[in-house]
């Protein structure tokens, strides 16, 4: 499982992240939420072991500050929030530098399975600067995937990190790029996920967790996290909340006050 204790970070002066302690286990999607500015992606970057932390973030029971770059790389792949490619490499070349980085090296099919779960079949040739936003964004989830292509291995469970991953999608990819998440996640993988659509993140989640200024303000299902006060306070607006019979809290932000 991934497991957090009193994770903290800084910048500078200023503390970004404090005293965050919880944990993810197989089989779950824990979509990370919040303002902008609370800490969401700071949190992500710690439990990568990309910014100085201190406190504890194991994965499957190894702490990350302490693995080598390589087993971390077969037991969790990254979507960052922006992914820029400097060179004219191939869609393709750029899935399989994925797949390469992890246990797959030996299985190319993967590959074109991976572009294919996103939508993006056939378009191996295309160089991808040559891509929509949303379309990169989905080339790299592909990449993502082909790393980490089996949710569970013999050993232990995989995981996705992805950093907003619906963020530059039209309304559909969202939907598709989420059932990805969540079929990961049913598969027995781990899956974290940064998220501004609270309205996705209650459909597909299975548990929230919600910062405030870099503080773990709630944590646990959607039904327990999307609170009205808790939520008007963190947006500084005023929300109407709903609740769907099938897909469970909605909201709608009203205008500021």
């Amino acid at each position: 499982m991934l497991e957090l204790i009193n994770l903290s970070a800084q910048l500078g002066r200023r503390r970004v992240l404090q005293d965050v302690s919880l944990t993810v286990r197989p089989g779950e999607l824990l979509a990370i939420c919040g303002a902008n500015g609370a800490g969401k992606s700071t949190l992500l970057k710690a439990i990568l072991g990309e910014l100085p932390a201190s406190g504890v973030a194991r994965l499957n029971g190894i702490a990350v500050a302490e693995a080598r770059p390589a087993t971390l790389a077969r037991m969790r792949a990254v979507l960052p929030q922006e992914s820029e490619v400097a060179f004219g490499f191939t869609l393709g070349e750029v899935v399989a530098m994925g797949r390469e980085a992890g246990d797959f090296a030996a299985w190319p099919e993967v590959d074109g399975l991976a572009l294919c779960a996103v939508g993006l079949q056939g378009r191996e040739a295309d160089d991808i600067r040559s891509l929509s936003g949303g379309e990169r964004q989905r080339g790299h989830l592909a990449r993502a995937l082909a790393q980490v292509w089996e949710p569970v291995s013999p050993q232990r469970p995989r995981w996705l990190m992805l950093d907003e991953p619906v963020a530059s999608l039209d309304l559909g990819h969202q939907l598709q790029v989420m059932r990805l998440a969540r079929s990961y996640a049913d598969a027995g993988g781990g899956v974290v996920a940064i998220m501004h659509d609270l309205n996705l993140s209650a459909m597909f989640a299975d548990r929230m967790a919600f910062l405030v200024a870099g503080r773990l303000a709630a944590i646990g299902t959607p039904v327990e996290v999307m609170q009205q006060d808790l939520l008007e306070a963190a947006y500084g607006c005023q929300i109407t909340l709903n609740r769907a019979p099938v897909s469970g809290p909605w909201l709608l932000p009203q205008s500021c006050r």
